[in-house]
């Protein structure tokens, strides 16, 4: 296939995405896409059902600060489990193939334990882990997703072996739940929200957070805070098409801009639990490539990848945020 080909194949991949919801988002007055077409708005089409989620608080920020439903260019929702399930299958994901404009929301990950293990507090289980990693059972969602990236980065930070990392992944919250109780698991990492009834019931103790800084809801530190250097969140990002025009790029981007520093954006990441974590044009894209750029090597390092794979760098590889 040539490269005409192959980029019209990824063209059909972008609009493809999504098809379950379209929130349309009106702005940019008169910017043209593509520099012919008047746009009078975006098209939202989230990848998966977290990202639908993600699109219509998006939707609901935008309208409240002036931008109401309209036409124009599509605008792509998706994240790093996309971006790590195109690494474990060497294929190709909006991530990396469509324009970044900017990261939204993220939502940090709890580590926790059953309430009487003998494990106090995240010391204990940084030990256990350093000490002896192929007998230190982990559970969370399926093998490759931001559950097992976390444990592979904690080890990886810990010094420990990180091939040895004794991982399974489970379908369900539920079943992870039920893993962690019944003793088939030691440790588990997940969402907050996953773990919070369990936590007011006391079934369960939080040893830490996977974010830069303590959740103001969770008496848990933060893994920094721990001694271990991660700052890890299952982020959600905005794409355009490849190959999207400057000036329908930049559009985007200033609209983005606006609807995460506002208020409403604000309240609605704090009305599901998200951390808003604005970066837009420029500074996202260089962000990207950095964080694409770990995601492939702990999975390397967890001995789901055998090499490391080209991505495409939309920055400066290396250089981040």
């Amino acid at each position: 296939m040539g490269v005409s080909g192959e980029k019209h194949m990824r063209r059909r991949r972008f609009l493809a995405c999504g098809l379950g919801l379209a929130a349309a988002v009106a702005g940019c007055g008169t910017e043209r896409a593509g520099g012919s077409v008047p746009v009078t708005g975006f098209t939202l089409r989230p990848d998966g059902r977290r990202c639908e989620r993600v699109g219509q608080a998006f939707a609901g920020a935008a309208q409240a600060v002036g931008y109401q439903p309209g036409g124009g260019f599509d605008l792509a929702l998706s994240g790093l489990p996309a971006a790590a399930a195109a690494e474990l299958n060497n294929s190709q994901s909006i991530v990396g193939t469509a324009t970044p404009l900017a990261r939204l929301s993220g939502e940090a990950l709890v580590v926790v334990v059953p309430d009487g293990s003998p494990l106090k507090d995240f010391d204990d289980f940084g030990a256990r882990m350093l000490a002896d990693p192929g007998h230190t059972r982990l559970a969370g969602g399926s093998p490759g997703e931001p559950d097992h990236l976390l444990f592979g980065l904690i080890a990886r930070a810990l010094g420990a072996d990180t091939r040895q990392v004794d991982y399974t992944g489970y379908p369900s919250e539920a079943e992870v739940m039920a893993a962690l109780l019944s003793g088939r698991a030691v440790a588990a990492a997940g969402p907050l929200s996953a773990w919070r009834a369990g936590i007011e019931r006391r079934r369960i103790r939080p040893l830490a957070v996977s974010s830069a800084a303590r959740l103001p809801e969770l008496d848990a530190p933060a893994l920094l805070e721990c001694g271990v250097r991660v700052d890890f969140k299952d982020w959600v990002g905005a794409f355009g098409p490849e190959g999207m025009a400057e000036e329908s790029r930049d559009a985007a981007v200033r609209m983005c801009d606006e609807i995460l520093g506002s208020s409403a954006w604000e309240a609605a990441c704090r009305a599901a639990g998200w951390l808003p974590i604005p970066l837009a044009g420029d500074d996202f894209a260089l962000w990207l490539d950095t964080e694409l750029a770990r995601t492939r090597a702990v999975l390397r390092d967890l001995g789901m990848v055998d090499t490391a794979k080209a991505t495409t760098c939309w920055g400066s590889c290396g250089n981040g945020h």
